[in-house]
């Protein structure tokens, strides 16, 4: 069982220097969500998974099976009404790895950086850039759950 420490962040305005991380086309939707479990079926990179993730905030268990792609498209249709679309841009900022996620269709114009981290400890420990924005961590609108349910909060 893994777990997932990470910091996610608004992003108003992505610096020119982001424009040349490499990038990848993510589509995920969700079969199933509750109060702290969601599993989530995903397509990146020629890969199809599932995963299921439990808590929220900054530190989640994260557990994830490789799907062929026949799995995936047989499950798929379950997720109609539950699925964000994003270009995900990966970069380094100081010696740590940002994932740059550009949302697409219904929230196209949203863009949030997620930071993950070995150690609560190093997640706190972190002073992000300016351009990052406001931290979202711990709202749960933010969640890629709550914007494939809700769309982009007011």
């Amino acid at each position: 069982m893994a777990v997932e420490i990470e910091r996610k962040f608004l992003v108003e305005r992505v610096p020119e220097q982001a424009s040349t991380w490499p990038c990848e086309r993510i589509e995920q939707g969700y079969l199933a969500i509750a109060e702290d479990v969601e599993v989530r079926l995903r397509r990146r990179g020629g890969r199809c998974l599932e995963t299921v993730k439990r808590g929220s905030g900054l530190r989640r268990i994260e557990l994830e099976v490789e799907l062929d792609p026949a799995q995936l498209e047989t499950l798929w249709p379950a997720t109609d009404g539950r699925r964000v679309v994003k270009i995900r841009r990966v970069g380094e900022i100081g010696g740590v790895r940002v994932e740059l996620d550009i949302f697409e269709d219904a929230l196209a114009g949203l863009v949030v950086a997620e930071v993950e981290f070995r150690s609560v400890a190093a997640a706190r420990a972190f002073h992000p850039p300016p351009w990052f924005g406001r931290e979202v961590t711990d709202d749960p609108r933010y969640a890629n759950r709550s914007l494939a349910l809700r769309g982009r909060p007011e």
